[in-house]
């Protein structure tokens, strides 16, 4: 039997990078998966990859950033499958680059909109319909839920923001069946990064990690597969790198 037979995923910006990596993995390991993005392209196409590898899977188009949409996004679960055991809020943006003296306020707006609002959105529907069953909800962070960076203060502090509601949200939920940790992936290869720098400046980023290359999808895609797992049974409210061991320095 499949480590997630019989149970329903959700997974947010899965039509691309880390979010199809994991919706695939989900669906390979017996989850049904409602694959979500603002690209519908996208978005189905993962669903034929999974149904093409005997899997299944529904794409329903959400904005995270939107309360609304993702009410939407649990009640057709629910309708479809008839209940709900994983969640992974894995959408988000990089947003502009600037210094936070000078940085554009909607950009701010928009990447905090994303990247913490949205998770809370997703909290806020997935854990009522968990609850008569349990589940694990997975949060996707960053390194920089850590530590800070240059030039990138709406995500820096959306990423701080996701781990600390993820704790909080951890403690409400663990004696009633919910587990809910977040993942800080380092510098990951996706098309997403290689579509936005140059050789060069993904040279630089390799040097960031002592491992001495970036992460591939796949990897964090495995970790998230664990967390959601009754493998991973005892943990919830915790935080875990996958970063090449940039965080150790």
């Amino acid at each position: 039997m499949k480590d997630l037979e019989n149970k329903v995923a959700i997974v947010t910006g899965a039509g691309s990078g880390i979010g199809k990596a994991v919706a695939i993995t989900l669906a390979t390991n017996g989850a049904k998966v409602v694959v979500s993005d603002i690209s519908e392209k996208g978005g189905q196409a993962v669903v034929a990859e999974i149904k093409a590898n005997g899997g299944d899977a529904i794409f329903y188009k959400a904005d995270t950033s939107v309360a609304a949409d993702n009410e939407s996004l649990v009640k057709e679960t629910l309708a479809h499958y008839g209940a709900l055991h994983i969640a992974v809020n894995n959408a988000g943006i990089g947003g502009a680059a600037a210094p936070t003296g000078e940085y554009p306020l909607d950009s701010w707006e928009k990447v905090i909109g994303i990247n913490l609002s949205g998770v809370f959105y997703g909290l806020r529907y997935q854990i009522e319909a968990m609850l008569p069953t349990g589940g694990s909800i997975i949060n996707m962070a960053s390194i920089l839920g850590q530590v800070g960076t240059r030039m990138s203060p709406a995500y820096v502090a959306a990423k701080h923001g996701v781990v600390g509601l993820t704790k909080a949200a951890a403690l409400e939920y663990a004696d009633k069946g919910i587990r809910i940790n977040s993942v800080g992936p380092g510098y990951i290869k996706t098309p997403l990064l290689e579509e936005h720098l140059t050789d060069e400046q993904m040279s630089g980023l390799v040097t960031l990690h002592p491992i001495g290359r970036l992460g591939e999808a796949q990897e964090i895609a495995e970790l998230v597969l664990w967390l959601s797992s009754d493998k991973a049974s005892f943990v919830t409210g915790a935080y875990y790198a996958a970063d090449g061991g940039y965080l150790a320095q």
